[in-house]
């Protein structure tokens, strides 16, 4: 029977990993969905002939009318939603699970779907934007972490950068659907879409399992067994759970509780049986066994062998070298992500796409970037697994600088082909890496018992400063047109200059060698 460390993609894994992905696809739907149908859903300008309600309804108004002020921020008020929803999910994912966090996650992006379709008044349109971004910042969490943890070691770069797909592909969709729906009434059905994916994924996740790491922490170390053999089909577990247990409790722990001599790498493993505990028994008996182990032990070396066994908050996070490393790392990653400017790309591309075309094909065009976009990502699911994380990252940091550069000098020579490319190449090589690797890595990275508050802790900032280029870069663009984009260039230099001295290797490696390798480090 094949050992389970050497599965690449067993079928059940890969359904698990898709049914999470739904959320993600949500996520995405939020973010297009407001590009195309935006106009006729604030200005109250509608094409002649087309059918709608007289502005008189108070029940179903035909617009919403906002200044372009207010309607920015309307558009961009899902990021304050995914900036709390980022900062509680730590919490939810840690008490409840993940998978009843992504089940429960779908009651925002409901409810925020409907209350936008039904929206009489600006205020109404915000707070559903605002419940569709609680979901998105929870699901921006959950589902990353849900998907490393159940993934092979071998596709879990595949299966991370699936979570990415979906978001781009729900980007698409809500570009190329908006479409036909950007008259009235229509643009309501637009934002009510959303709540479709929702409501299939919270049935579907039904069928799926716990993470079995998760289960780990809980002492549960039967259901974990039991979720992991579901997750590895026709397969010996044996070595993979060991590991699994070790990894989190060390290595008297995983001897004892999880009857496993099966891996000759592992000395002193021996065949003890011990109960099921409660909780509190649970972790003095694991304090207990940590403080009993030998100086030589892998884990008590590292200093993360008494911490296995409850969940760090955000304070002990920082109180913690080693911990604290690894999260000023995650949070890096997750700020440039949004700082490196393909937010401000994406939202000025019509207005880019304008130098070169007329209004209705810059439209098409600002949809072919989206395509780019979703191309992009399938080439970086290729990659991801062969290349290595830090590899592509490095790549795709180095050519969003250059093609930042590009733009400043498409802008200064009002050159359209030369922006147009300059978009076009900037959003692949964003898409390559910048895009996936940050949310692959926070739940690579970061031990289980510590995922919880650093993962929490880094959607948080992403959306944060998700908002903050939203508010910001209007203003900026206003002052100095075309160099603004020169500020994104020099901030993606500097990452490409932080993640060659800072950020390892994760492919195919563990979480053990992963805390060694910043250990060593630091």
């Amino acid at each position: 029977m094949v050992d389970s460390l050497d599965q690449k993609m067993p079928g059940y894994m890969v359904y698990c990993v898709v049914v999470a992905c739904i959320g993600s696809f949500s996520n995405g739907w939020v973010i297009g969905s407001a590009n195309i149908p935006g106009q006729v859903t604030h200005s109250c300008v509608h094409d002649e002939g087309s059918f709608h309600f007289t502005t008189s309804s108070k029940i179903c108004p035909d617009c919403l009318p906002m200044s372009t002020s207010l309607w920015g921020f309307a558009v961009a008020s899902f990021c304050l939603g995914g900036l709390f929803g980022g900062l509680l999910g730590g919490v939810i994912q840690t008490r409840y699970g993940r998978k009843k966090t992504i089940i429960f996650n779908n009651v925002g992006w409901i409810l925020g779907g409907v209350l936008i379709a039904v929206s009489t008044s600006p205020a109404m349109f915000i707070v559903g934007r605002v419940l569709c971004g609680l979901s998105c910042g929870l699901g921006s969490l959950a589902t990353p972490t849900y998907v490393g943890e159940i993934s092979t070691i071998k596709a879990r770069g595949t299966m991370g950068t699936g979570n990415q797909l979906f978001i781009v592909t729900g980007i698409l969709l809500a570009s190329i659907i908006g479409l036909p729906l950007a008259k009235v009434p229509l643009w309501r059905i637009n934002y009510v879409i959303v709540a479709v994916p929702a409501v299939l994924q919270t049935l579907l996740m039904a069928g799926c399992v716990e993470s079995p790491r998760y289960l780990v922490s809980l002492n549960r170390i039967e259901d974990a067994r039991e979720s992991l053999a579901k997750l590895r089909p026709n397969s010996s577990i044996e070595r993979e759970f060991y590991n699994m247990v070790k990894g989190q409790l060390g290595t008297s722990a995983a001897s004892a509780l999880t009857n496993s001599n099966s891996s000759s790498s592992d000395r002193g493993v021996v065949n003890v049986s011990v109960p099921e505990l409660s909780k509190t028994s649970f972790e003095q008996y694991m304090f207990e066994e940590v403080l009993s182990q030998d100086s030589n032990d892998d884990n008590e070396k590292n200093g993360v062998c008494c911490e296995a066994t409850l969940s760090m908050n955000v304070i002990q996070i920082f109180g913690n070298p080693l911990i604290k490393r690894i999260a000023v790392t995650v949070l890096t990653l997750h700020v440039i992500q949004q700082l490196i400017g393909m937010g401000a790309v994406m939202y000025y591309s019509t207005t880019i796409f304008n130098i070169a075309f007329d209004e209705n094909m810059s439209k098409y065009m600002a949809i072919a970037a989206t395509v780019v976009n979703f191309v992009s990502t399938l080439i970086s699911l290729l990659l991801i697994d062969r290349m290595g994380r830090r590899a592509l990252l490095l790549i795709a940091e180095v050519g969003a600088c250059l093609f930042s550069v590009l733009l400043v000098i498409g802008f200064v020579y009002n050159s359209g082909a030369l922006l147009v490319v300059s978009v076009f190449g900037y959003v692949f090589f964003f898409a390559v890496g910048v895009g996936p690797i940050p949310w692959m890595m926070t739940s690579e990275l970061t031990p289980l018992y510590a995922s919880s508050a650093v993962g929490a802790i880094a959607t948080a900032m992403n959306w944060a400063s998700n908002f903050a280029i939203a508010q910001l870069f209007p203003v900026v663009f206003a002052g100095i047109h075309g160099y603004s984009f020169a500020i994104f260039a020099c901030i993606a230099a500097l990452a490409a200059v932080y993640t060659w001295f800072n950020v390892p290797e994760t492919k195919g490696r563990s979480l053990e060698q992963i805390i060694d390798n910043f250990k060593s480090a630091s």
